[in-house]
């Protein structure tokens, strides 16, 4: 994975000609990650893996395709971003307004906070993706029109044979009723940012989701790391999970077996340590933000 960290020191003006091949660039980029997915969607077809960045985040292909330049940057010969919201004219050319990062103050530190939080504690890496699993225990429905690979016994056997060490609220929210009481902690959307770890990949993808919210303030590069790698999390997520994905390309990993268990580590250690380096650079972000803001 490429990773782009842009600076905010002092505000910088890109040329037309500049600006527009960084744009070409991102979405040779966008299209390289998930260029036949898309083309897909747009038939109609569904996918049970990749669908989740957008319908769970209430996401639009747009949000991942749309390239920004970040806040600080000013665009020459650009009229057609001030249709997109937060934009305003400057400086002969068009850049994202004060106005606008002052009325997203409150996200922007609240994210801050969340992630800081999450920053602040080692990686837990014993979960084994079990929160899918969770998510359909002694229930004859299932989040996905998929056959489950153990079996309906099989897969209850699971959960009931293994700790559920869930850590995230929102993947904690859709275990069953009977799954809850199984969990090592008892979430609630109160308590989330007092349990957030750097080794649930659900934490990880959730840094796609806080850099497409705060557009246009990111650099859309730095969406697009985010976006990456959370498209590594998702893949483990449903890799791990009780579905019988082979159909569709997707081995299994065995978190049921000893060797399986070892797999899901090494490939939840790999996107953890991944993630750290992207929080920090979001978390850097986001904090220059705020001071600006708070100084605007």
């Amino acid at each position: 994975m490429t990773t782009v960290t842009v600076r905010l020191e002092s505000p910088t003006l890109l040329t037309g000609e500049q600006w527009r091949a960084r744009r070409d660039a991102h979405r040779r980029r966008v299209d390289a990650l998930i260029g036949p997915y898309l083309a897909a969607r747009r038939r109609g077809l569904k996918h049970p893996v990749i669908d989740f960045l957008f319908t769970y985040y209430s996401s639009r292909p747009s949000h991942v395709l749309r390239w920004h330049p970040g806040y600080g940057v000013t665009l020459a010969d650009a009229a057609e971003y001030l249709q997109l919201r937060g934009y305003e004219s400057a400086d002969g050319g068009v850049r994202v307004g004060a106005v606008y990062l002052r009325r997203r103050l409150d996200s922007i530190e609240s994210t801050i906070a969340l992630l800081r939080a999450t920053a602040s504690r080692p990686a837990r890496l014993g979960c084994f993706g079990l929160h899918e699993w969770a998510m359909v225990y002694r229930t004859d429905e299932t989040r996905h029109d998929i056959p489950l690979r153990l079996g309906r016994e099989g897969t209850d056997r699971v959960v009931e044979q293994m700790p559920l060490r869930c850590t995230h609220f929102d993947a904690f929210r859709f275990f069953t009723g009977p799954a809850r009481p199984l969990n090592e902690n008892q979430l609630t959307r109160d308590t989330q940012i007092d349990h957030e770890q750097p080794g649930c990949l659900h934490a990880t993808m959730d840094l796609y989701r806080h850099c497409f919210g705060l557009a246009p303030l990111l650099p859309a590069e730095l969406t697009v790391d985010c976006f990456e790698l959370a498209l590594r999390a998702r893949d483990l997520d449903m890799r791990a999970s009780p579905y019988d994905l082979r159909d569709l390309g997707y081995e299994p990993v065995a978190i049921e077996t000893p060797a399986g268990r070892a797999e899901y580590v090494r490939r939840q250690s790999a996107i953890a340590e991944a993630g750290t380096e992207l929080r920090a650079q979001v978390l850097e972000r986001c904090a220059h933000l705020a001071e600006i803001a708070r100084r605007a």
